[in-house]
């Protein structure tokens, strides 16, 4: 097994001494938060225990998305994109972005009052989504109209390529002022008055006030040994890459058991939408009554597995002293294997759909580990229990369209200014303080 191959960032040897921000993890949303800082002349280190988008940053659809989003998202994602928009000047490389808009497909009149539903609660903010059917539908892709009563689209939308999109920013932030290391694990934190005051990791001591979260699948793990409960479980996502390929639309498509977008190198990126893969792990009970209304609502989309990670979980739950190896050493790149049963078969869909599909040959499969919360909405905020404690994880699918804005706001409440959007709905405290944070039903 092998993912897809990211673009290179150079290791640097030397660890710092102190700096006032320490960042774990180096996916979109760490490297995101170390350029926006170093922009500010914070100083600010990334500690990545692997390579820089290893994990889904580099493994996702490369969507970047207003439409279907949970309308707690939609002031975030809106500005998420408008540096998007601007990405590849910001960080002086190319990121793959390009406005080519995305489509999900309704095909029954179910499907069509949940796209209505979801129009009402975007509304206020006047995007540019809407219903679309007939000829309209049938110009951006071809034969639609005889499958589909309509489809939700926005020419707004856009891609990027997750395999170059965090390493650019990485080397941004760098040139900016930011310190990145690879396969530097932080192993736990130093407290003092029950404040932040150190990150260990696996090279040394980091001396820093405040510490950002921002470890995926793994964030739940980490945190737990601050005494703190993230309810976060993990849930696996499959995708293929296709050779170079003609006749295709531009615009991107989810449909009921496909989804496909354009890459930057001719080929097409394909996954099922309704095949992901939960498995089952101490977690699973632990959090159970909290992902109960998830479940529920998604529970054709989701497929639950016993396999080895029950036990793996369950080994690396325990605490490890701070001088001895830590899970995320012994695990450098979560890299799962693809369900190629899944992929395979959403590219046969959509050869059934549409007849350039015919030619598509599958060059690569791999599959990603998604970080989820029971609102599936994520967390973006300091943690009250633990003074410099920043939390940025359980994106829950949606975390590569919104990174840019999430680093942008998680600087912002590291430094205590103004923030980009009210960060209220993504508060940590909403698992304790008896708000009982629920998904969107109808979307």
């Amino acid at each position: 097994m092998s993912g897809p191959q990211v673009d290179t960032v150079a290791p640097t040897d030397q660890l710092p001494d102190e700096a006032e921000v320490v960042i774990v993890g180096g996916g979109i949303i760490g490297t995101s938060t170390a350029l926006f800082l170093a922009q500010r002349g914070v100083s600010v280190v990334l500690c990545e225990k692997g390579h820089i988008a290893g994990e889904q940053s580099s493994r996702n659809w490369g969507w970047v998305r207003k439409t279907r989003r949970d309308p707690r998202e939609i002031p975030l994602v809106i500005e998420s994109l408008r540096l998007w928009e601007r990405m590849n000047e910001t960080v002086e490389a190319e990121t793959g972005f390009r406005t080519t808009g995305i489509m999900f497909a309704a095909e029954t009149d179910e499907d069509v009052t949940r796209c209505e539903t979801w129009l009402d609660y975007a509304r206020p903010y006047q995007l540019d989504a809407k219903l679309i059917s007939g000829a309209e539908l049938d110009r951006l892709m071809p034969g639609a109209s005889k499958m589909w009563k309509a489809a939700l689209y926005s020419a707004s939308d856009g891609r990027a390529e997750p395999q170059k999109a965090a390493p650019a920013v990485a080397l941004a932030a760098r040139r900016a002022g930011a310190v990145i290391l690879t396969d530097c694990a932080v192993r736990g934190v130093e407290r003092t008055g029950g404040r932040i005051s150190a990150a260990v990791t696996e090279r040394g001591t980091i001396r820093c006030k405040s510490l950002v979260v921002a470890g995926g699948a793994w964030s739940r793990r980490f945190v737990s040994d601050l005494g703190l409960r993230l309810p976060q479980l993990k849930v696996r996502a499959s995708v293929a890459r296709t050779a170079p390929l003609d006749g295709v639309p531009e615009t991107a498509l989810w449909c009921k058991d496909a989804a496909f977008r354009k890459r930057l190198d001719g080929g097409y990126n394909i996954a099922d939408g309704f095949a992901n893969v939960a498995p089952i792990t101490p977690d699973s009970f632990r959090f159970f009554n909290d992902f109960l209304p998830v479940m529920k609502m998604d529970w054709e989309a989701l497929k639950l597995r016993l396999d080895s990670r029950f036990v793996q979980e369950w080994r690396e739950a325990a605490p490890v002293p701070l001088d001895q190896t830590s899970p995320y050493e012994k695990v450098r790149v979560l890299d799962p294997k693809p369900d190629s049963r899944f992929t395979r078969g959403a590219v046969a869909s959509l050869a059934r759909r549409f007849p350039a599909f015919n030619n598509a040959r599958i060059v690569q499969e791999w599959a990603g580990m998604i970080d989820v919360m029971p609102d599936v909405v994520p967390v973006i905020s300091a943690v009250d229990e633990v003074p410099g404690l920043v939390i940025a994880t359980g994106f829950s699918g949606h975390g590569f369209g919104i990174g840019p804005g999430a680093g942008r706001l998680v600087a912002d409440i590291v430094m205590g200014t103004s923030p980009i959007v009210d960060p209220t709905p993504f508060r940590f405290s909403r698992f304790t303080d008896g708000s009982r944070p629920q998904p969107v039903s109808g979307i």
